[in-house]
């Protein structure tokens, strides 16, 4: 399953080829009869072409320059990699963030490398880590190693391509008046933030908030127009899926519709999970999307303006059917249990990262070889995660009572530039 100042930068923002059978070569023709008294000279053969040059090898792009102050270099043993005995399931997602960090200059020589491999095993894929990444422990700004780690999901809504009696609700596709602000080039330390608005005259302004173009779905208000994709039954749904960034929509003849992040109306998120809490209306440990489900269906005319008390909302785009998974902010698919969503200020997109933490709403430890392979607007802090648990309904109810603490040792590789060091070919030790 992504923004502020001033008063608005108060409004930051926080993934083979056919061939032809090659015809054969016609047959020459026979030659024409020619008279025995005129004999014409025979024609010199035409020159062969010259063979087409050879593709240049695509150029590496740098890696991209960053600090990540708050990741502190440990020695192996510190990280206790052992503790998945699994590890080799990590190596498909591992893969797919390569498809992606192989075109960048610290990322080329690993990613080659595993490309070259055969599927490894667990002993085998534990040596290639260790071999050819160093290990930096993630730490908070007052040096803690512990963080909040929750859980994300691709939902399945009912709805259709057009709306109907029973699908009011839109999911709308990213507006071509919403414009992005990229403040790099001017803050570096805003690198990871975009700011996000229309042009009114020759002003940046707040784009509308979640209220305002629920508004125009009803037919109100004129400050949004919109592009619906798709049209969903159920509203607290639909919130959920934009909480979660992706999903899936069964349309009404059983097929389904892939639906993936597109934008962001520029506003930070605000749960209404704490809201509900705050009020009295629910205690804390029933503030899952259960609970909030169920008060939903008991409270159908609050319900309004309790989602539009989140200012948030999200864009959508359909994505292709064949992808085996929903797209992460790398841009590569995710894999259900090895997948997580981190905050990029502080954790490379695509590093591997060994997480420990435990099971929701248990003592029993989940320690895992993750790939750090999305982003999202409620991922902030160091050490702090989403992890991904997959498609459906069983992956929802994990996901939905995951609200547990861990720590994470981020895996980067030996040849990359951190915290201000200049990429050198260190070579990784045998």
């Amino acid at each position: 399953m992504p923004f502020r100042a001033s008063p608005w930068l108060a409004v930051l923002l926080l993934s083979a080829c056919a061939t032809r059978p090659t015809a054969p070569p016609p047959q020459p023709a026979a030659p024409p009869p020619v008279a025995p008294s005129r004999v014409e000279p025979a024609a010199p053969p035409a020159p062969s072409p010259a063979p087409a040059p050879a593709p240049a090898p695509q150029a590496l792009i740098p890696t991209p320059a960053a600090v990540y102050p708050r990741l502190k270099p440990v020695d192996w043993p510190a990280v206790k990699l052992g503790q998945d005995g699994r590890i080799s399931e990590a190596w498909t997602a591992f893969l797919r963030g390569c498809a992606t960090l192989g075109r960048q200059t610290g990322w080329s020589d690993v990613c080659g490398e595993a490309a070259r491999m055969a599927a490894p095993d667990d002993k085998t894929a534990r040596a290639f880590f260790e071999k050819h990444f160093r290990p930096y422990e993630a730490t908070q700004e007052d040096g803690s190693p512990d963080g909040l780690i929750t859980g994300y999901y691709e939902p399945l809504l009912k709805g259709d391509r057009v709306r109907t009696a029973r699908a009011r609700y839109p999911l709308y596709a990213a507006p071509d008046d919403l414009i992005t602000v990229d403040l790099a080039s001017v803050y570096p330390e805003l690198k990871n933030l975009r700011l996000r608005g229309r042009l009114v005259g020759n002003k940046v302004v707040p784009y509308p908030t979640r209220k305002e173009i629920e508004m125009a779905a009803d037919g109100e208000g004129s400050r949004f127009k919109g592009t619906p994709i798709a049209w969903a039954e159920d509203p607290v749904e639909l919130f959920f899926l934009q909480v979660q960034g992706s999903g899936r929509i069964e349309l009404p003849d059983g097929a389904h519709m892939r639906v993936g992040y597109a934008d962001q109306n520029g506003y930070p998120y605000q749960s209404i999970g704490k809201l509900l809490v705050e009020r009295g209306e629910l205690k804390l440990e029933q503030a899952s999307m259960r609970g909030i489900k169920a008060w939903g269906k008991k409270h159908p005319d609050k319900l309004p303006a309790l989602l539009a008390s989140n200012p948030s909302f999200i864009f959508f785009r359909e994505l292709p059917d064949g992808l085996p998974g929903p797209l992460g902010s790398l841009g590569v698919p995710l894999t259900a249990g090895r997948s997580i969503a981190v905050d990029p200020k502080f954790i490379p997109l695509g590093a591997p990262v060994f997480l420990t933490t435990t099971r929701p709403n248990s003592t029993q430890p989940l320690d895992r070889l993750v790939m750090a392979q999305d982003s999202g607007s409620a991922i902030r802090g160091g050490v702090r995660a989403d992890f991904f648990w997959g498609f459906g309904d069983e992956a929802g109810e994990l996901a939905g009572r995951m609200k547990q603490r861990g720590r994470m040792w981020v895996l980067l590789p030996r040849t990359m530039a951190v915290g201000g060091e200049k990429e050198a070919a260190r070579k990784p030790k045998d």
